[in-house]
């Protein structure tokens, strides 16, 4: 059995977010397990859409870290809102891949990351060997998740789009999906083809969850993650009641200007804006809130933020704002409250009806208990080792 494993991914460290998080601990955690691990990865450039300082002028660049082999490879970085340059950007990373492909002896077992749907198909496509073993790690169900945000619309392209995805299908030999409805989703195209329901856990160990001394009677709420459209940041600031809260936002994205702009022309709104910090730091810092809100503007087939089980570990309560099968995982495991996706009133009855009795620390410590033993990345990768 081959034990040498090429991951092919749009994100990884440095960059920052759920997506590049994900990988590295699959990279970090099957090396761990005896496997050798290289990645091939985009130069660094999300979510700023820029290259980061120490990788600029470079069309490829080779480090090892962690004992994992990392390859960076020319990409034309843009966050634009402008199709034609994410397109643009899609198919430049795929024309890097494809130098490499010709260049490089690549491995028997492949991990392709999808999204990008069509960085996907560009694996899946000139990597296809009866020799080899192509494993499909499907985070998000592209292109359902781009009609249901209204980023796409049912017409030609969009049927490409669902082609282009049956393809890679088709050609994984292992599929491993975040939800189970990225599962269901894959069998109804493919009845017979194998699959792993494979969750984003985090792993890092649970911190002792503190005290708390403040005297504040309102409800401390917090965001942290990606200020994208699909997120709704804004509008929820909007639409939020502040009688029982305040409300404290982390994280960097689209609709970063937007919400800084809000702030400043809502200065008597209980709303604070502190960035982005790294995720380290970050994790420090949430342990002093109540509660953090986990929403989406609109709810997307197949997709269970990875913030449910990273909050879990931290033993911080949630309110879910996203529908799907997030709100499975947040009842069946106490996690915390459910406001119908994109209905603010319901969500607004809610906050008005929290108070500290149900954000103790006993409760905290509870939520904790059950992610260590519930959301067990170890566990989990130890089943995959077995398939791969």
């Amino acid at each position: 059995m081959s034990k040498e494993i090429l991951i092919i991914t749009n994100y990884f460290p440095p960059e920052t977010g759920a997506a590049s998080n994900r990988i590295f601990h699959l990279a970090e955690g099957l090396q761990k397990r005896g496997f050798h691990i290289s990645v091939l990865t985009p130069l660094p450039n999300y979510p700023k859409g820029k290259i980061f300082e120490g990788y600029k002028g470079h069309f490829k660049h080779t480090s090892k870290e962690n004992g994992i082999t990392v390859h960076r490879l020319w990409i034309y970085a843009s966050n634009s809102k402008n199709k034609l340059l994410r397109l643009f950007a899609m198919l430049s990373y795929s024309f890097s891949l494809i130098w490499f492909f010709i260049w490089n002896k690549i491995p028997k077992k492949v991990i392709v990351q999808s999204p990008p749907l069509l960085v996907a198909f560009t694996c899946m496509f000139f990597l296809r060997n009866k020799k080899r073993q192509l494993i499909l790690n499907v985070s998000d169900l592209w292109p359902i998740a781009g009609l249901e945000l209204g980023a796409f619309k049912n017409n030609w392209s969009y049927r490409l789009l669902e082609w282009i995805e049956r393809f890679n299908y088709r050609n994984a030999n292992l599929v491993l999906g975040q939800s189970n409805e990225i599962l269901t989703h894959v069998t109804s195209i493919h009845p017979n083809k194998k699959t792993f329901l494979y969750r984003n856990y985090p792993d890092f160990i649970p911190p002792e969850i503190p005290h708390n001394n403040q005297k504040n009677s309102k409800i401390k709420m917090v965001y942290a993650g990606l200020l994208g459209i699909a997120q709704g940041i804004h509008k929820l600031c909007n639409n939020l009641d502040y009688t029982n809260i305040e409300f404290h936002i982390y994280g960097a994205g689209a609709e970063q200007k937007a919400i800084e702009d809000f702030i400043k022309n809502k200065p008597q709104l209980p709303i604070t804006f502190h960035g982005e910090i790294e995720r380290s730091l970050l994790h420090q810092e949430l342990l002093k809130y109540d509660i953090t809100i986990i929403p989406l503007l609109n709810r997307i087939y197949g997709s269970v933020p990875s913030k449910i089980f990273e909050y879990a570990r931290l033993g911080l309560p949630m309110l879910y704002f996203g529908g799907g099968e997030g709100e499975k995982v947040i009842s069946q495991n106490n996690l915390g409250w459910i406001a119908a996706a994109a209905d603010y009133k319901s969500l607004n009855k809610i906050l008005s009806e929290l108070n500290k009795n149900n954000l103790t620390r006993d409760n905290k410590v509870e939520i904790q208990q059950k992610a260590v033993i519930a959301f067990d990345f170890n566990r989990q990768l130890e089943e995959l080792s077995k398939i791969l």
